[in-house]
């Protein structure tokens, strides 16, 4: 209040001195005048003073007032809370008496109860998850409604809802028994619903048009699998859906749909094939080379046999078979000494070998470069192996998985090219083997026919 009351006095004081400033500047005025305007001035600021004075005062009774009142106020709320603390320790106590006299006059039913709001969750989870829901939904949430409502609450259930459980419960048990069909909305390819028969196997598959089903909980809805299992399931699923009586074999998920699921991303064939990268291709492209050229020798070996076959029934030399080629040298050089004829029949046999033998050899070079070759794919997916190794540690098996599986990969498609090659070569070389014999065993009877002629 001093502080306002000297900052009063300076304004004054200042505007005083502004007022006389102004009165100078306007006219001269001798001291006598100027004390006299200082005094009225500072008779004026008194009464500004003695005014300021009694408005504070005025002031500060308003706020002597309103403390009362809060404070008043504040006792009366004090009263309220402790009068609230006595009635809820009251409360309390009635509550725990009213709590233990339920107990004991629920006895062995509060057991029961218990079990049941038990069975209630497992139920809800259970029927959430299972493919009977697909065609007979809403089921899991009664079973939940009434676990939250016993757990929360406290509250008991009625006889109806212990008969809809028990009625839920052997309606689950009956269903996963049957075979039933029905008509619902199914996901395709590209995301679109299609309206089509389902049919249901128990509480373990749902198939559709030979094709299996995925029954999504958390949207209840049923879609096509992307990618089904091998035809050999298929063809089941398909027989079962067109059946109508009678008992028909059937790929069944006894784990509803886990089985299936590996099933589905295990590799088939053709992308174990391209597991084994640029060597396995290499080793592919030389098998069937190899296949082909025995396709080929099979063939022009079969015709061959056939054509000396007939040629040793018939004493006519022809040139459209090694046998014929090899008996005109008998006609060609009729007066010479058998052992001058013996080497034309050699120098003859010499000639039709090639064309026996041809692309045998390249068989044989394929049967052995084949399991080099996958030697080759599995160093080198073993070097891919480790160098995952190296970079990401062994945490996480998958990095390894693709180095491993061209390794294997790369040793299979070797085998599977180099044991049937080996068997191919081994068989067109006896048939050719075979023609040759023939081919010398004749060249062996002219000359002794010659010989004896000459003898």
């Amino acid at each position: 209040m001093k502080l306002l009351t000297k900052m009063t006095k300076m304004a004054v004081f200042a505007a005083s001195l502004s007022f006389v400033g102004t009165s100078i500047a306007a006219e001269p005025m001798n001291l006598d005048a100027l004390l006299k305007t200082l005094e009225q001035g500072k008779s004026a600021q008194s009464e500004q003073n003695k005014q300021r004075e009694q408005e504070f005062a005025a002031r500060q009774n308003e706020q002597v007032q309103m403390l009362k009142n809060t404070q008043a106020k504040r006792n009366q709320m004090l009263s309220e809370s402790e009068r609230l603390e006595t009635q809820f320790e009251e409360n309390e106590i009635k509550l725990a008496n009213l709590t233990d006299t339920l107990s004991k006059r629920m006895g062995s039913l509060k057991e029961l109860f218990g079990v049941l709001q038990q069975v209630a969750g497992d139920s809800s989870n259970k029927f959430a998850t299972s493919v009977v829901s697909a065609q007979l939904p809403g089921r899991s949430t009664f079973m939940d409604e009434l676990a939250q409502k016993m757990g929360s609450t406290s509250k008991l259930a009625s006889i109806e809802d212990i008969e809809k459980v028990w009625f839920e419960l052997q309606r689950e048990m009956t269903e996963q028994g049957k075979v039933s069909r029905f008509n619902t909305d199914v996901i395709v390819d590209g995301g679109n619903k299609v309206q089509k028969e389902v049919v249901r196997v128990g509480a373990f598959n749902l198939i559709s048009d030979g094709q299996y089903l995925e029954y999504t909980p958390s949207t209840n809805t049923i879609s096509q699998l992307t990618r089904q299992p091998s035809s050999r399931f298929t063809t089941t699923a398909a027989d079962l859906q067109q059946a109508n009586t009678g008992v028909v074999p059937f790929a069944l998920d006894p784990t509803g749909g886990s089985i299936l699921g590996l099933l589905v991303q295990a590799p088939d064939t053709s992308e174990q094939v391209h597991q084994g990268g640029a060597v396995g291709y290499v080793i592919l492209g030389v098998g069937l080379l190899a296949l082909l050229i025995a396709l080929e020798r099979f063939v022009s070996l079969l015709l061959m046999g056939g054509k000396i076959r007939r040629q040793l029934k018939d004493d006519t030399a022809r040139d459209d078979n090694p046998l014929g080629r090899v008996m005109k040298v008998k006609d060609q050089y009729p007066n010479v000494a058998y052992d001058t004829l013996e080497l034309k029949l050699s120098e003859a046999i010499l000639r039709e070998m090639p064309k026996i033998t041809r692309n045998l050899t390249l068989i044989k070079i394929i049967s052995v470069v084949a399991p080099l070759l996958g030697l080759l794919g599995t160093v080198t997916g073993m070097i891919n192996t480790f160098q995952a190794i190296t970079l990401f540690g062994t945490g996480d098996p998958k990095l390894m998985a693709g180095g491993i599986s061209q390794a294997l990969v790369t040793t299979v498609l070797g085998l599977v090219v180099a044991i049937p090659t080996v068997f191919l070569y081994t068989l067109l070389n006896t048939r050719s083997k075979g023609l040759l014999l023939i081919l010398q065993e004749q060249s062996a009877g002219i000359i002794a026919e010659r010989s004896e002629k000459g003898a």
